[in-house]
């Protein structure tokens, strides 16, 4: 308990000094929020989109009935796939004489159907890049009555690239923000150290070992972090809801990336003010 009281009484002792870490660490920590959280939102927005990938698969005109229920469940049973619809000639012409309305004079003089039936393929969640698609594509056109396969090659190819650079732009922004939140404890800490410095002398001229000293300096970077992170949580929840009533509809991150991004800026406070304590004890006291 001792680390805890002393951590506490340094706090205490510098109130305004340690309202600023917390509140610029909580900054620091607010535009990974921030990040966090439109990352969220772009990656649910592409997983929507993938969702509604699927392969067209489109039959002669020769096959039957009976050869269409069996391919149906040969395909519907590959490990890739989440359903296989069938469009008959007369529903791909309804299709298309509803969606197509500028040609909806040319359909009823039709006297032969020029569309051909088809199987509409749905992958399942996982399965939806560009090789994973490309498999199924290729799989599903050896049957000798698939005269064609479409899937949109060139749109799976650009969401993929766009999901790649989303996880990256979130990996580089967000650890270059937390970085600059381990400098903000680590300057706290080395400040706290130079304001405690004929205390920390004494303890080392009467015994006191490397880990008694320290141990209070990393106590109170841990708490310096996980109050800078409930900040930064309450700040990110205030720009959501303010986006989210004024602008557009937004998704609140997950639950456990708001526990995950406490315990973050707790541990980024104990990492920084442990590297911070041992540099400047080393070079002072030659600890």
């Amino acid at each position: 308990m001792r680390p805890f009281r002393e951590a506490l009484t340094s706090l205490a002792r510098r109130p305004v000094l340690a309202v600023l870490s917390v509140t610029s660490i909580g900054l620091s920590l607010f535009v990974v929020g921030l990040f966090g959280l439109t990352a969220h939102n772009i990656a649910s927005a592409l997983s929507d989109v993938e969702e509604k990938v699927e392969i067209v698969a489109y039959l002669s005109d020769e096959i039957g009935e009976a050869r269409v229920r069996l391919t149906r469940s040969e395909i519907g049973s590959f490990p890739e796939v989440l359903s296989v619809t069938y469009v008959s000639k007369t529903e791909a012409l309804y299709n298309a004489s509803r969606e197509l309305t500028e040609f909806s004079d040319v359909f009823p003089d039709l006297d032969v159907n020029p569309l051909p039936a088809s199987l509409e393929i749905r992958l399942r969640a996982g399965h939806r890049g560009p090789e994973a698609v490309s498999a199924v594509a290729n799989r599903i056109s050896a049957y000798d009555f698939v005269e064609d396969v479409r899937f949109g090659r060139d749109w799976v190819n650009r969401i993929h690239t766009l999901r790649r650079i989303a996880g990256g732009a979130a990996l580089i922004l967000g650890g270059s923000f937390a970085l600059v939140a381990m400098l903000l404890v680590g300057t706290t800490v080395r400040m706290s150290i130079h304001a405690r410095s004929s205390e920390i002398a004494i303890m080392e001229n009467v015994g006191a070992t490397a880990g008694f000293i320290q141990r209070p300096f990393l106590v109170e970077g841990l708490m310096t972090g996980l109050l800078g992170g409930i900040v930064a949580l309450v700040l990110t929840y205030g720009a959501y809801q303010l986006v989210d009533h004024a602008v557009l509809t937004v998704l609140w991150i997950p639950d456990g990336w708001t526990i995950a991004g406490i315990l973050t800026g707790g541990l980024l406070g104990m990492l920084a003010a442990g590297r911070s304590v041992r540099r400047e004890l080393r070079s002072v006291y030659a600890i």
